[in-house]
C-alpha cells in the first residue's frame, strides 16, 4: 500500500492547494497521506475534505521546528487534536516571530537597492511565511531580477543560490527559523496526543545517534526512515537504529511541486514511492 506522510501545500512552502494535492495523490495511487505544512495546521480541513472525496485516508499532520538546548531539528507530528486552542496559540506566536524576521530581512534587501514593498508581500501570507515564495515575489520585478543576477554573476540564478547569498550570508543577511522549545511541544502533546517523529534525520549525511537516543528518552516516537533526502546507506542505518530503539518507522516524499524545466523527472514521484509494508510500526500512525 502506497502512503505519503510528508507533503506540503500553499499553506507553507508547497505549490499546490490542499485540494490540488489530494488530486495529485489520487493520480499517484496513494492510499494514506498526511499534510505536514511548516508550523501550521491551516490547510488540514481542506485536505481532509478533499482526501475523503478521493477515498484517501488523511492523517492529521504538521512539520514543526523544534529546539533542545543548542540543537535544532524538525519534527513530524501526527494524529494530534488540531483544534486545540493552546496549539493554535503556540503556532501563532511562532508565525508572528517569523513575520518579523522576514520583515527585517526584506528591509536589509531594500538597503541593497532591491525594490520591495514589504507590507504588500507580507500581507499575502496568513500562516507560515515561505522563503521560496518570498523570493518569487521579489523576482516578479524585472529590475530586481537584473540586480540579483548581476550580484550573483549568473543570468538565471536558482532559488537555492539566492537563498545562500541573500538570506544565509552573515555579510549580507542572515535569516533564522522560528524554533519552538521541545519541552513546550512535549508538554502540549500530553494534552492533545499524537506521535512525534524525527524528520529526515539523515538529510545532512551525518546521523546524530546521541540526539536520537536523547529524544527517545524524552518521548520521541519514531524516525522518518524513507525519504528522498536519504541515500540507501542512511536508510539502512536508520532502519537498524529504529529497530534497536523500538521506534516507529515512517516515510514521506517531502513533495512541494512539479518542476517546469524540460526534464523527464518532474517531481519526486517520478522515481520515489513509500510502501507501508517496509515501515515497522507505521500502523500505529496510519491505523
Amino acid at each position: 500500500m502506497l502512503i505519503d506522510l510528508q507533503l506540503h501545500s500553499t499553506y507553507s512552502d508547497g505549490y499546490l492547494a490542499p485540494t490540488e494535492l489530494a488530486d495529485f495523490l489520487l493520480k499517484n495511487s496513494v492510499k494514506v497521506a498526511a499534510l505536514t505544512d511548516h508550523n501550521t495546521v491551516g490547510g488540514l480541513d481542506e485536505f481532509r475534505s478533499a482526501c475523503k472525496k478521493n477515498k484517501i485516508k488523511a492523517i492529521v499532520g504538521m512539520e514543526i521546528y523544534a529546539k533542545l538546548s543548542h540543537k535544532k531539528f524538525n519534527l513530524l507530528w501526527y494524529n494530534f487534536d488540531d483544534k486545540n486552542p493552546e496549539l493554535h496559540k503556540l503556532l501563532r506566536l511562532s508565525q508572528v516571530r517569523r513575520r518579523e524576521q522576514i520583515r527585517r530581512a526584506l528591509m536589509k534587501l531594500k538597503k541593497l537597492g532591491l525594490i520591495i514593498d514589504e507590507n504588500k508581500i507580507l500581507d499575502k501570507y496568513s500562516h507560515y511565511i515561505p522563503l521560496n515564495h518570498i523570493i518569487e515575489d521579489i523576482c516578479q520585478i524585472a529590475d530586481n531580477q537584473e540586480k540579483i543576477a548581476a550580484r550573483l554573476g549568473t543570468d538565471n540564478p536558482r532559488v537555492d543560490e539566492i537563498i545562500k547569498h541573500f538570506f544565509a550570508n552573515r555579510k549580507v543577511n542572515k535569516l533564522g527559523e522560528c524554533y519552538i522549545s521541545l519541552n513546550l511541544i512535549l508538554t502540549l502533546r500530553k494534552k492533545i496526543g499524537g506521535q512525534i517523529i524525527l524528520n529526515h534525520p539523515g538529510k545532512s549525511k551525518q546521523i546524530d545517534n546521541n540526539l536520537i537516543i536523547r529524544l527517545k528518552e524524552l518521548g520521541l516516537n519514531g524516525l522518518e526512515v524513507i525519504s528522498p533526502h536519504h541515500d540507501i546507506s542512511a536508510v539502512m542505518r536508520l532502519q537498524r537504529l529504529a529497530k534497536d530503539l523500538k521506534l516507529i518507522m515512517t516515510g514521506g516524499s517531502d513533495y512541494h511541486l512539479d518542476e517546469n524545466a524540460p526534464a523527464t523527472i518532474k517531481n519526486v514521484y517520478s522515481y520515489f514511492r513509500v510502501e507501508a509494508k517496509y515501515l515497522a510500526g507505521v500502523n500505529k500512525i496510519i491505523g
